[in-house]
């Protein structure tokens, strides 16, 4: 009976720690970037949102909390108004003077890296699940991640035996408006690289898109990701506002993808792994025997 007393005593004990560890643990977040915000809704942390930024659009349910703003461009006030325990970002948000607004009013600022690899996904995954206490599902989604894209390198190097590797060019725009061209280090570079895509743009960062450049490069495939419309309206305010689009091989050949926007914010996501075999479909497309 003793054994059976200091077993439950144990365990009361435990039970008590456990209760007092997650009341230390940050119980209101505010999220500003894509990214950050669908790990911890992946997490099981998506009850302890209760803002987002613009960028912030998966899950669905996380378009019904209050906004802060784009990550970029915040407010003091607005993240305040929240009463946030904890705002978490990449080195994308601010401006500086905002953020210092707010570690001056007690609510702890975490600062996640935006560097496309999978090195800091493991770091930045690994440290929302501690600050979360789910540390123990974080392990499984970076493994489940890294089999998605063991299982796509293995799809791209042998589609790639058979088709040769395109060149790509991805455009970034607002309403078709002055296009930016996804250079290297960057999310999208990353996401067009993983698919079997050759990046034709050599810069590094974002750069503004240029009739010259087009001419020069003459994507095979064009990928483009429109910040305000999408669809059929995204792709015609892409070439209309564009026209010289119309003359590379990718829009000869009906060559044309869309990507969602928000799948470049805030570093590497979880989405990205069915966004890669999308690419790589349309990348290599499947040959008729006829």
């Amino acid at each position: 009976m003793r054994l059976k007393t200091r077993v439950a005593v144990l365990c009361i004990g435990l039970f008590i720690c456990h209760q007092a560890a997650a009341a230390d643990l940050p119980q209101r977040w505010v999220s500003a970037g894509g990214a950050l915000s669908e790990w911890v809704s992946a997490l099981g942390g998506e009850s302890r949102l209760v803002g987002v930024d613009t960028t912030s659009q998966h899950p669905e349910s996380l378009q019904a909390l209050p906004s802060i703003g784009y990550q970029r461009s915040l407010s003091a006030e607005g993240i305040l108004s929240l009463r946030p325990d904890i705002l978490i970002g990449t080195e994308e948000m601010g401006p500086p003077p905002v953020l210092a607004q707010v570690k001056a009013a007690k609510v702890r600022v975490e600062l996640f890296s935006a560097q496309p690899d999978l090195p800091t996904l493991e770091k930045n995954v690994t440290h929302l699940g501690q600050l979360l206490g789910a540390q123990k599902q974080a392990a499984q989604l970076l493994q489940a991640y890294q089999q998605q894209l063991d299982a796509q390198k293995a799809r791209v190097a042998q589609v790639q035996t058979v088709q040769k590797t395109p060149g790509v060019l991805l455009l970034l725009g607002h309403a078709g408006g002055k296009p930016l061209i996804a250079g290297k280090h960057t999310a999208a570079d990353w996401l067009l690289q993983q698919a079997g895509g050759h990046n034709l743009a050599t810069h590094t960062g974002y750069k503004p898109f240029s009739v010259e450049s087009l001419a020069s490069l003459d994507p095979e495939v064009l990928v483009f990701a429109d910040r305000a419309l999408t669809g059929e309206a995204a792709k015609a305010a892409l070439f209309k506002e564009n026209p010289i689009l119309n003359s590379s091989r990718a829009a000869k050949s009906g060559r044309v993808m869309e990507l969602d926007p928000t799948l470049l914010v805030g570093g590497l996501g979880p989405r990205l792994p069915a966004a890669l075999k999308t690419l790589s479909d349309g990348f290599y497309p499947v040959k008729s025997n006829q």
